[in-house]
C-alpha cells in the first residue's frame, strides 16, 4: 500500500473532514424524498431536455448544464438546489453544482442520479 495513502487513513481529522464535507454537500434518494416533504429546495435536472421529457423526478425543474448560467434566474440563493444528473458515473450534477456554488448559490448533488431514483429505490416519476 501506497505510504501516503495509509498515513491518510489514519489521519482520523482528515477523515472527519472528508466526510462532514460529503455529508453537507451530497444526499441519497431518501433524504431528498424527506427535503421535498419539508419543501424550500429547488430540484434542478441538468440531463439533455429529450431525457427530462421522457421522466424526472417529481417537483424537478429542467436546466440543461449546458444552458445553466443562462437560467440562473430560474433558482434562489435562498434554498439549496438539488441536483441530479444520470447517474453516479455522469459528472454532468458535479459540474452543475460547481457552477452554482461558483455563483452564490447553495447546492447539493443526488448521489447516483436519476439511475438510483429510478432503479434502486423505484421512486415515483413524472413524464411531460
Amino acid at each position: 500500500m501506497n505510504e501516503e495513502i495509509k498515513t491518510l487513513r489514519e489521519c482520523t481529522k482528515s477523515a472527519k473532514n472528508y466526510f462532514l464535507n460529503r455529508l453537507a454537500y451530497t444526499l441519497g434518494p431518501v433524504e431528498l424524498k424527506n427535503f421535498m416533504e419539508k419543501g424550500g429546495v429547488k430540484i434542478v435536472d441538468v440531463r439533455h431536455r429529450a431525457d427530462y421529457d421522457i421522466g424526472h423526478i417529481p417537483e424537478a425543474i429542467s436546466i440543461p448544464k449546458d444552458e445553466l448560467t443562462e437560467n440562473l434566474d430560474k433558482l434562489s440563493k435562498d434554498m439549496v438546489s438539488i441536483v441530479y444528473c444520470y447517474n453516479q458515473q455522469c459528472h454532468l450534477g458535479d459540474s452543475a453544482c460547481l457552477v452554482l456554488a461558483e455563483y452564490g448559490y447553495p447546492t447539493m448533488l443526488l448521489e447516483g442520479g436519476y439511475d438510483v431514483w429510478v432503479n434502486d429505490f423505484r421512486f415515483a416519476t413524472v413524464t411531460e
